[in-house]
């Protein structure tokens, strides 16, 4: 397949070299643990940096904020080697995140045991990913990579009452680049095994003049060739190529009032992931599993590309010192097309070419009190319509049966499901006394759902003559909820802050893309909304001078109508099997855990910080025939214990600057990846061990980094069609190592 990394990369290169030549050096700044160290004594103990956080869309400290939030700086994410969301996943209590079976940039995201891992139109996420305060509706292109960032926050449990849709798990919040009143940017190139080349950049500040208008442009590619090989067409599996542009106008009209427009493009055109056979297919039992996990045997193309874009405009107006107001409206778009070989063979036996297609448009006015007094608070409106559809092509053959109609099976599966959202929400905090605060919040939601969905059966791989219907339908369902928030919050003391929390989360049903309401009449029957209880106690505590942060979460969720999407198979009218991609409602379940933050800073040299997660998820009814069933079903994506161990030590250098050297190690206990809880897909535990050396002297940064150092094999999940022996399993990346040289100015 033909890739384009030599023009994309002198493309980047290009757009650095004309901006960067009229800039001159300037200081940074970052108000973080990170911060370069120059005392000479070693013993003496430096406090930690305080990290600014908008959880509750203000701007508060992440020590004072009752809210369990994880924040990560820039020099943070650097150092821990943070290149896309997905390397967040250890280092946030209880966050499972990672690359959607044969994607690298779909994203599959879990907090608390809450989540959603079927990327098909109409199914919503269980966690909200924003970029800028702007929702992306569709998991498509949303495992964000990593660059020209502020600060990304991680916000666990469910956040109605402050964020856009379907927050029920959780919120991740990408926050780019303020725009700077100085002239300044970076140019970086990363080199590494597996042919990585990594080229990004940014430049912003001032134009025409004046600090009035200000300006940043931030741009990214990324290459790596691929894990391993498709060995029937010699293409690369596992591969990476993505090219990025971010970019940002303000214009600050007065101290009182400001508008941005933004913009956000990224083309995908990595191939798809290589799956790992775990057991020989009945249907050709001549191929054995390969050894590599990434090596395939596929007859079907390369073909997984994504392109995403969006343009947004905010304006902000302090209409008084108490008072400001602040609208959003935002347009994004994004298109996939990829070929899926689900049996990763070189004949045709489970072969899907799909495409996915997302549009939408959202609108969100806010009103900020803060008059310095007992009270502050937000007040706002949201409104969201999008439109998701697309149209999958599917071959399902069985060689071993007799050639009839339904053998080999040609369906196209196409609609789409259009939403309309309208909520409005409240959040106000107010001090009771000096030390005890109360937080209280709702939000009320109108969701409407649209589908259309047309299924087919065909004659012919050209899908031009039907000789069935499995669906045809045009239905609406609307959904209401009013989910509140009630929170109380004492200091102790000045360093130690404890609260609890009871919080209700939400997130709409709607109709099974994928029906056959011709073999599952059911099938056609929409599927009812989530809805969580949660209940949370925390402290957050600065001891030691505040030199040791030391956060806990204690948290009891009450889960109903969980949504599933489970593969299985429904009876042809030969009275065959075949695949049938369900989606059903599981009845209800409870989720207890327990999360530990830490940072301690025992010298100015020394830094040793991460979590620990426990996390106990059960389900207390799940019916199948009218049988409960509960005690044999697990919950995906929710592992026992989990954690992370990072330390640290930083040295002046004798020719300057400062060199940094981390080892980290992070866990993760047994887990069943899929909701048809095949053992042949169960991940065992497992950890990781990653290191790194920086070297800091302003303006330059070289960064030596290594990840998964003792090539730890684990996978993040599978597919199990048994109708068609398909048992295969995605892994986890290799071990990789790459150097980094950047220049600040």
């Amino acid at each position: 397949m033909f890739r384009r990394s030599p023009a994309r990369h002198a493309l980047c290169l290009a757009v650095l070299g004309a901006l960067a030549t009229p800039v001159y050096a300037q200081e940074s700044q970052a108000a973080s643990s990170d911060k370069e160290t120059t005392a000479d004594d070693s013993s003496s103990v430096k406090s930690l940096g305080k990290v600014t956080v908008s959880a509750r869309k203000r701007d508060e400290t992440l020590q004072e904020v009752p809210v369990a939030v994880t924040a990560f700086t820039p020099e943070r994410l650097e150092t821990l080697n943070v290149q896309d969301l997905g390397d967040l996943d250890a280092q946030v209590p209880n966050l499972t995140v990672y690359a959607a079976r044969g994607s690298s940039s779909t994203v599959t995201a879990y907090i608390r045991g809450i989540g959603q891992s079927d990327p098909l139109w109409g199914v919503d996420p269980g966690v909200g990913i924003y970029l800028d305060d702007v929702y992306i509706a569709r998991p498509q292109g949303a495992l964000l990579d990593v660059f020209d960032v502020e600060r990304i926050e991680v916000l666990r449990g469910p956040q109605g009452t402050l964020y856009g849709k379907n927050t029920i798990g959780g919120a991740i919040k990408y926050i780019s680049k303020e725009l700077p009143k100085t002239t300044n940017g970076f140019g970086s190139v990363t080199v590494g095994n597996y042919g990585q080349l990594d080229v990004k950049g940014a430049i912003g500040g001032p134009i025409l003049g004046t600090d009035a208008l200000r300006a940043r442009l931030s741009v990214a590619s990324l290459h790596r060739d691929g894990f391993g090989t498709n060995l029937t067409n010699g293409q690369p599996v596992s591969d990476k190529e993505i090219l990025a542009l971010r970019g940002e106008l303000g214009a600050f009209v007065s101290d009182d009032f400001d508008i941005k427009l933004a913009f956000d493009w990224m083309d995908d055109q990595s191939g798809v992931r290589g799956a790992k056979m775990l057991a020989v297919n009945p249907l050709n039992s001549t191929y054995k599993p390969l050894d590599s996990r990434y090596d395939i045997r596929s007859g079907m193309g390369n073909v997984n590309d994504t392109g995403m874009k969006g343009v947004s405009a905010t304006a902000t107006w302090r209409m008084n010192p108490s008072w400001t107001a602040k609208y959003v409206i935002a347009k994004r778009e994004s298109d996939t097309s990829t070929d899926i070989d689900f049996d990763t063979l070189p004949g045709k036996y489970v072969d899907v070419h799909a495409f996915y297609s997302d549009e939408q448009l959202s609108n969100e006015l806010q009103l900020n009190y803060d008059g310095g007094g007992r009270a502050r608070g937000v007040m706002g409106a949201y409104m969201f319509s999008g439109e998701a559809g697309g149209q999958v092509l599917n071959y399902f053959h069985n060689p071993l049966g007799a050639t009839t109609i339904t053998n080999p099976l040609f369906g196209d599966t196409q609609g789409k499901v259009i939403t309309d959202s309208f909520a409005v929400y409240t959040d106000w905090s107010i001090d009771l006394s000096e030390r005890l605060g109360l937080d209280i919040g709702a939000r009320w939601t109108d969701e409407k759902k649209h589908a259309i969905a047309l299924n087919k059966f065909y004659t012919t791989p050209n899908y031009t003559t039907s000789w069935g219907t499995a669906a045809n339908f045009d239905k609406t369902i609307r959904f209401k909820n009013l989910s509140p928030k009630l929170a109380v919050n004492y200091d102790f003391t000045q360093d130690i802050m404890g609260y609890v929390s009871a919080t209700r989360g939400f997130k709409s049903g709607g109709y099974n893309i994928r029906a056959n309401t011709t073999s599952v009449p059911r099938s056609g029957d929409p599927f009812r909304d989530e809805q969580v209880d949660s209940l949370e106690v925390g402290t957050k505590m600065g001891l030691l001078d505040q030199s040791l942060f030391l956060n806990f979460a204690y948290f009891h969720n009450k889960y109903k109508d969980i949504q599933l999407s489970v593969f299985t198979e429904y009876t042809l009218p030969n009275g065959s099997k075949s695949f049938f991609g369900d989606f059903t409602n599981a009845g209800a379940g409870t989720i207890d855990g327990f999360e530990v933050e830490y940072q301690w800073m025992p010298s100015n040299r020394w830094l040793i910080s991460g979590n620990l997660a426990w996390m106990d998820s059960k389900y207390t009814e799940f019916m199948s025939s009218n049988v409960n069933i509960a005690d044999t079903q697990y919950f995906t994506n929710a592992p026992e214990f989990s954690g992370a161990f990072n330390i640290e030590h930083r040295l002046p250098m004798i020719a300057g600057g400062e060199l940094t050297a981390r080892a980290g190690y992070t866990y993760q206990s047994s887990v069943w990846p899929t909701t048809d809880l095949s053992p042949a897909i169960y991940q065992e535990g497992y950890g990781l061990v990653n290191a790194g050396l920086i070297w800091r002297k302003k303006p330059w940064t070289v960064s030596l980094q290594g990840s998964n150092l003792t090539d730890e094999e684990y996978r993040t999940t599978g597919y199990n069609i048994a109708a068609y022996g398909v048992l295969t399993g995605f892994y986890g990346a290799p071990r990789q190592y790459s150097l980094t040289v950047r220049y600040d100015f």
